[in-house]
């Protein structure tokens, strides 16, 4: 059992996490730019805290993405890496998906809610004529919940309810239970 999965790692200051995420918006239009049509499945970890990987934190992403891709291929929803990005800031593919986003976007909530240590997971779909990653509430799915108090996950972001070190120990509860479990077996 680990006492935290944050004890190590290189620690992001806020000026690197907004570099990384004007690298990732540059990096999906390029893709648009090769692949206009194609639908855009980005997916990287929501961490809160200045740790946003090491080795605990890309052992849930592979974990993830393992299942993540299992769901693609069942529901026969073509889809190519097209990159892979492991960085301090976290860990994050891009995938083209040969489908329209409705069915992207389904298949990426269904991941989500698939098991608990999955709703860890960010998994955006974009197409080109949309500026922003399509919503669940573009889809009248339901909004996402809170991981302590299932309340709407942006009001307590927002709102920043919690603590960081409060997230950090339900995340690190989440990876024992996931991976010490397997261990024990």
């Amino acid at each position: 059992m680990v006492k935290t999965i944050f004890a190590e790692g290189e620690p992001q200051s806020i000026a690197e996490v907004l570099a990384n995420k004007d690298e990732r918006a540059q990096l999906q239009q390029t893709i648009f730019q090769k692949f206009p049509k194609c639908t855009l499945l980005d997916v990287k970890l929501n961490i809160p805290g200045p740790i946003k990987n090491n080795r605990y934190l890309k052992e849930i992403f592979a974990s993830g993405i393992l299942n993540l891709e299992d769901i693609l291929q069942n529901s026969q929803l073509p889809f190519t890496l097209y990159k892979h990005w492991e960085r301090a800031a976290g860990s994050e593919n891009f995938y083209l998906v040969n489908a329209n986003y409705h069915s992207v976007k389904k298949k990426a909530v269904e991941f989500e809610n698939k098991r608990k240590i999955d709703r860890l997971f960010d998994a955006d779909v974009l197409i080109r004529k949309q500026k922003q990653a399509i919503s669940r509430k573009d889809l009248d799915l339901p909004v996402r919940k809170c991981f302590l108090c299932s309340k709407p996950a942006k009001e307590c972001a927002r709102s920043r309810t919690h603590s960081v070190a409060d997230l950090q120990n339900y995340i690190t509860s989440l990876y024992n239970e996931e991976f010490y479990k397997k261990s024990a077996n």
